[in-house]
This record gives structure tokens, sequence and C-alpha cells, in this order.
């Protein structure tokens, strides 16, 4: 039995798919029901085959509840660990410990009693040192606890070390840290937002680089470590580093739309997070801009998945293809 969690995310719910062809007996994790038909979406962009939803054995359950989560592990010898809470907003930070750090020790623990054969964590290039030198980050690049991190970051970190507990106790582990995920489905989401906001006509970019990944990739990537005797490493999934202004380019070009024409610069973006963020202690409105993503859309940072493609001779989908795929299933 393989126990998914997070299976209702962009990750799980491509994961989930590909399991369920491998013909694997899977467990997956949910909240509510609601969630269940956006897996149900994602699975039409595959196939028109509506009985692969059933073959799921769904559990519901929250991560950070031990008494729910001990009967999904019972008959389990193989753990996806997808399962996050992402955010750049300073005010989500308890919750985002509660969820990725808690949540996972809480995965970690029930994992050892299970004395499971595997245990794969859904990581992200968040928790990846950033290079001293200018050059391609890898996993070499250690997380400088010392720097203005963001919560997000720090919470995926601390994640991070709670899996590497696990391989101290006899489990074997396999860590991934992906790029900025690209896949269809969660359009109001995450990276599906990219592709929502080109289509309604955005207007502006900014030049920052970081790394980009398909979704596909990521899931066949795991399921690939995870079926294979490498086990306590982690790898860097990253297809190619872009910039926002390419990726956006790409998008409306894939859309038929107007690229953004309007470059936004590093001063303005600190203007307006600080606006955003009093405007927020006003309304409590969630604000739309925070002093962490309005750094990434300006910062340079460029990875290697050389030590993933080397291990497993593995190649990656370019991002222009990915994301002309994606757009088609935004537009249908």
């Amino acid at each position: 039995m393989i126990l998914v969690t997070g299976g209702t995310g962009l990750v799980g719910a491509h994961l989930l798919y590909h399991l369920i062809k491998n013909d694997e007996k899977i467990r997956a994790i949910y909240r509510s029901k609601e969630k269940i038909e956006a897996v149900k979406k994602v699975f039409s962009y595959y196939s028109n085959d509506a009985t692969l939803i059933a073959k799921i054995e769904w559990f519901k359950a929250d991560i950070t509840e031990v008494p729910a989560m001990i009967p999904a592990f019972v008959g389990v010898k193989k753990v996806y660990h997808c399962a996050a809470f992402i955010s750049f907003n300073p005010k989500d930070y308890r919750e985002m410990r509660k969820v990725n750090i808690y949540g996972t020790a809480i995965i970690v623990n029930l994992s050892i009693d299970a004395k499971i054969d595997k245990l794969c964590f859904v990581g992200s290039i968040a928790s990846v040192g950033d290079s001293l030198n200018g050059g391609l980050i890898t996993e070499e690049n250690e997380w400088n606890k010392e720097a203005d991190n963001s919560g997000y970051s720090i919470t995926k970190f601390g994640a991070e070390m709670e899996v590497w507990r696990a391989s101290l106790e006899e489990i074997d582990v396999a860590i991934v840290n992906p790029g900025v995920i690209l896949g269809s489905g969660f359009w109001n989401a995450g990276s599906g937002k990219l592709f929502s906001q080109v289509y309604n006509g955005l207007k502006y970019y900014t030049e920052g680089v970081t790394g980009f990944v398909g979704v596909q990739d990521v899931v066949k990537a795991m399921i690939l470590f995870m079926n294979s005797d490498i086990k306590n490493e982690r790898f860097i999934l990253v297809s190619e580093n872009k910039s926002f202004k390419e990726i956006f380019f790409l998008i409306a070009d894939a859309f038929g739309k107007k690229r953004p024409s309007k470059k936004i610069k590093s001063w303005q973006t600190a203007i307006f997070w600080r606006f955003a963020i009093f405007v927020s202690k006003i309304t409590g409105v969630t604000p739309l801009l925070s002093k962490y993503s309005a750094r990434s859309a300006h910062s340079v940072s460029k990875y290697s998945s050389a030590k993933f493609k080397e291990t497993f001779n593995f190649k990656f989908e370019k991002i222009e293809c990915v994301i002309k795929k994606v757009s088609k299933n935004f537009e249908e």
C-alpha cells in the first residue's frame, strides 16, 4: 500500500494519476470532498476514464492530528509526503510551522512506527542555500539560517530536517527539491495564477530568474527515485532557469495574448509591498505582495539538476513545451 499526503494539491493530484496508471494500490489523504473534485479535473487532462479516481482509497484526515493519522498507516509500505502550506504572508507563519514542520514530524514518527520501506518528501529549492559566487546552485549549497529567509523557506527547511531524522531510524528517504512547478489544474493558486493572470491581460513583468520544472517531470522523478535502490539523497529538480519575463512571454504567446509590456523595477515593488502590508493591516485582506515575494521577483538564482540527470539518466521536458500543454488545458 502506498500512502500519499497532499493528494489534492498540484503535485499530489498528478502523482496519483501516474501511480494509478502503474496499477499501484493507493491511499490518499484528503480534507474535503470539494478537493477531490479538483483531482478529478486533473485526471481529465490525462484520460476520459472516469473509473480511475475510484481506484484510490480516500482517507479523510488532517496531517497535524495524530489520532486521525494513525489508521492511515495500516498496511503502508511507501509514503509520498506532498502536503505543504505555501505562503509568503507573514501572518501565515504559525500555520506554516504547524503544517510543514509539525505535520512532517508526525508523518516521520508514524512512518517509523509502521516500519515503512521508503519515504519520499517533496521539498523545495527554497530550502537550498544560495550561491556564494554567482554560479549554479546545487545540492551542496547549504541553507543559511542567518540569512533573511522567508517563513516558507524556514518551514520547508525544518520539514526537511525532520525527514532526515527518519533516515537515522532505518527508514530509507528520498528528498526532491523542485523549482517553481508548472502544471495543469489549480488555476487560482500557486503557479496556476501565472496562467490566469496572463490570460486575463497581465501588463507588468519583472526580470528575476529562478528554476522552473513541469509537474509531470516532478512526479516521474519521484516515482523513479522511490522505485530505485538509491536512498538518503536529495535532488534538485529544475528543467530550466528562466526569468519571469520569459515565462510571462511564453504563456502570452501560447494563449495568443499580448505580452506584458511594462517592466517593474525593484524600488517600485519595494514601495508596493509596504503599501500592501499597510492596507492589509487595516482591511484584514491578504496582501497582494509581501517582502519576500517582491524580493524573489527580482532576485537571480540559477539551479542545477545535473546530479539527478546523471544519476537516473533523466531528461527534463523543455519549459516552452510544458507551458504550451498547460495553456491548452487552461483554455479547454
